[in-house]
């Protein structure tokens, strides 16, 4: 068969929706060009164990070039795709046309700071690598500065340490950031009263991870106050200037660090498409995953809205987008033989969400529990997950280290 003759299927986006969808066409009769701003896939979950010292990046990353180094039909390409062209069928990416027969956006999601243009350009973010540094490298510098600073006042709002959004990711970093300082740089800095750190949760809703159980989100605020976390709740972020967070009702927290943990919209690609639009920016899809007008282009992963039965829309959770992807390759083999493509129905696997060592909270199989067990089953799960049986085992390794000796093997200010 002419090479030209072989149906050409671009995907756009190395994350998990990405992934799985070239990995669900690896022996169709295809070709696949791959297209990511990056080099790597990232494993985003543990990004803020890069962000507060715990893992170094290349532990979770990994090459796409690596990952798919045994699949013959499949093409990576680095570069930003600037146009898709869903009548005439193509894509531009780095000034150079590709043309398709099925395309499938998984773009993924970038921080949504809903105006605020100042927390935009002083506070910090866990959205890729580069953030997640920059964060780490701004943490320590805060102990580093405290460590040298005489006035009290100063010395305070360099080791108060705010986190706004109360979703997992906030949960997570906020308990990981409070062992940090209680167990690791109490010994770093035995000369430093830590008594003096603090790190605030602020959670403009009633609750935290508000689209968990409520048990668990009980379970979760103990967990985090145990681990002398001031959680704030219904208090709402009005401003950042690099220097003071300023509440909703007047309230001052003097501090140089914020960590912005609480929106996210899709990915700027996705604003330029010729479809409706939800929440967030994100396209509403048909129940095959692709679009009405244009049956030929998916969207799936964190850029899709997808309601579920009760009409809401799926999370934006990489368990989500590894089954979609899933689905997406299939009912490109469905399509491509001539048949009807299936509607996607998505499979909860639980919810998990941690808050430290031995700290975490899990709904598995319809059962709500916290604590040691929970835990475990998340650094299961995480590791397992992670692309790379060599990531696997050092992340195994730091974890196990880390959970004996209270150490983190990565605390260095560097300027990656």
């Amino acid at each position: 068969m002419n090479i030209r003759e072989i149906p050409h299927i671009v995907i756009i986006g190395a994350g998990f929706a990405g992934l799985e969808t070239a990995r669900g066409l690896a022996k169709a009769p295809v070709r696949i060009t791959l297209i990511d701003k990056n080099n790597h896939h990232l494993f985003q979950p543990l990004l803020y164990q890069v962000a507060i010292a715990g893992l170094l990046p290349s532990q979770i990353a990994q090459p796409v070039r690596t990952i798919f180094r045994k699949q013959k039909n499949l093409t990576f390409q680095m570069g930003t795709v600037t146009e898709v062209n869903l009548a005439e069928k193509f894509v531009r990416l780095n000034g150079s046309v590709i043309a398709y027969d099925y395309l499938v956006l998984a773009a993924g999601a970038r921080t949504n700071f809903f105006g605020f243009n100042t927390l935009e350009q002083h506070g910090l973010q866990l959205k890729d690598l580069e953030t997640a540094v920059e964060t780490r490298n701004h943490l320590l510098s805060m102990f580093e500065a405290a460590s040298r600073e005489a006035d009290a006042e100063k010395r305070k709002a360099l080791l108060t340490f705010v986190i706004v959004g109360g979703g997992p990711t906030g949960v997570e970093t906020a308990g990981a950031l409070a062992e940090l300082i209680t167990h690791v740089m109490r010994k770093d800095y035995p000369r430093l009263n830590l008594s003096e750190a603090r790190v605030i949760l602020l959670e403009a809703g009633a609750n935290l991870i508000a689209a968990y159980p409520d048990e668990l989100r009980q379970a979760t605020l103990r967990l985090l106050q145990k681990k002398q976390v001031d959680v704030r709740l219904n208090t709402k972020m009005q401003d950042f200037n690099g220097r003071r967070v300023t509440l909703g009702d007047g309230a001052i927290i003097e501090t140089q660090t914020l960590i912005w943990t609480a929106g996210a919209k899709a990915a700027e690609i996705i604003d330029t498409l010729p479809a409706e639009k939800a929440s967030m920016g994100r396209v509403r899809i048909q129940a095959t995953l692709n679009l009405t007008q244009f049956p030929e282009a998916f969207v799936i992963g964190d850029a899709a809205f997808f309601a579920n039965g009760n009409g809401q829309p799926l999370p934006m959770l990489s368990t989500v987008a590894i089954q979609q992807g899933q689905a997406a390759a299939k009912n490109i083999r469905l399509m491509m033989e001539g048949k009807e493509p299936l509607a996607f129905h998505y499979k909860d696997p639980g919810l998990l969400a941690t808050v430290g060592r031995n700290a975490a909270v899990a709904r598995i199989f319809g059962i709500s529990f916290s604590g040691f067990i929970a835990w475990m089953i998340w650094v299961f799960l995480h590791i397992y997950r992670i692309i790379g049986f060599r990531n696997r085992l050092i992340v195994m390794f730091n974890w196990a280290w880390d959970y004996f000796f209270y150490d983190n093997q990565v605390r260095l200010i560097t300027k990656e």
